[in-house]
């Protein structure tokens, strides 16, 4: 209850003070780890509309349903046919459904990122023990593990429907680990690109048809190239050419070092020595992808 206390005043000076109860925190002080956590697993269910309203829910939840569908169903006409291996390898299920996973990437992360910029809440996460790494570190750990979910979800499908269909334990384990490993680098190369991009406007439209736009026209223009190069006969130049989209890093990678099948137009795909260079170009960007968030958020916090 307010508590009113006159003070020694001259005559006609109605000052008061009011005493309304605020009392200091004296409780445990968790630190930054615990803040780190709290906004990972805070940016981690808003991916999938937790927490939020039934339309946020909507276009994560209906993505991760089109990206399991067709694995069910590869699964049953497997089963239904007693094939003796899947229609698809692990490692080019995520290629063929590219699409849908740049859609994803592109709706969330702006939502990662894009309201704390439009609301201007950055200086208030700074205020408190987080640090900018912190911040930076929740956020792309959040939505590479939501993106890890989506694109591993429908090869646990594919890998738990071989084994009901009783197809070789070895073969298909050691597809679904270097499908896993695979998604994995695919998880954080986008999220780091889409983190980027959403970082750098307020307006969460823009944001989405910027990340879009970046993946899909990459990916047109680095199939063009290709083809190009195949039709003129300079096949030697097609995995190169292949490192200038996401999704050819990625389908490359799997290719060249994951036992995957070729998805480049001629030849055999990129050798070990190139997949290598794949490799080393994925990591590039994500660490790149990483050291930008840092500059760009240093900057904003101020």
């Amino acid at each position: 209850m307010a508590v009113e206390q006159p003070l020694a005043t001259p005559a006609g000076d109605q000052s008061r003070i009011h005493d309304i109860g605020y009392r200091g925190y004296d409780g445990p002080r968790l630190g930054r780890a615990y803040a780190r956590l709290s906004l990972y697993s805070q940016t981690l269910r808003g991916s999938y509309g937790l927490g939020r309203s039934v339309k946020s829910k909507v276009l994560p939840m209906l993505l991760f349903a089109v990206m399991c569908v067709p694995a069910a169903i590869m699964v049953a006409v497997a089963v239904a046919t007693k094939a003796h291996d899947l229609p698809v390898p692990y490692t080019r299920y995520a290629i063929i459904m590219q699409a849908v996973i740049s859609l994803y990437v592109a709706s969330q992360a702006p939502q990662a990122v894009s309201r704390d910029l439009r609301f201007k809440t950055i200086p208030l996460y700074f205020s408190r023990p987080i640090e900018t790494a912190d911040y930076v570190q929740a956020k792309f750990a959040a939505l590479a593990s939501a993106m890890f979910v989506l694109t591993a979800a429908p090869l646990a499908v594919l890998y738990i429907g071989a084994l009901l269909a009783k197809m070789d334990f070895g073969h298909q384990t050691k597809g679904f680990g270097q499908g896993l490993l695979s998604v994995a680098l695919l998880s954080l190369l986008f999220a780091g690109i889409g983190l980027v991009i959403a970082s750098i406007t307020p307006r969460r439209g823009f944001g989405i048809a910027a990340v879009i736009a970046v993946l899909t026209i990459s990916y047109g223009a680095v199939s063009t190239l290709q083809a190009i190069a195949d039709s003129q006969g300079s096949t030697s130049a097609i995995p190169w050419i292949g490192l200038f989209s996401p999704v050819t890093l990625i389908g490359g990678l799997s290719t060249a070092l994951l036992g995957g099948t070729n998805t480049f137009p001629g030849g055999d795909g990129p050798s070990h020595a190139q997949g290598a260079v794949y490799l080393l170009v994925v990591l590039g960007l994500i660490a790149a992808s990483y050291g930008l968030l840092l500059r760009r958020y240093k900057k904003v916090g101020l």
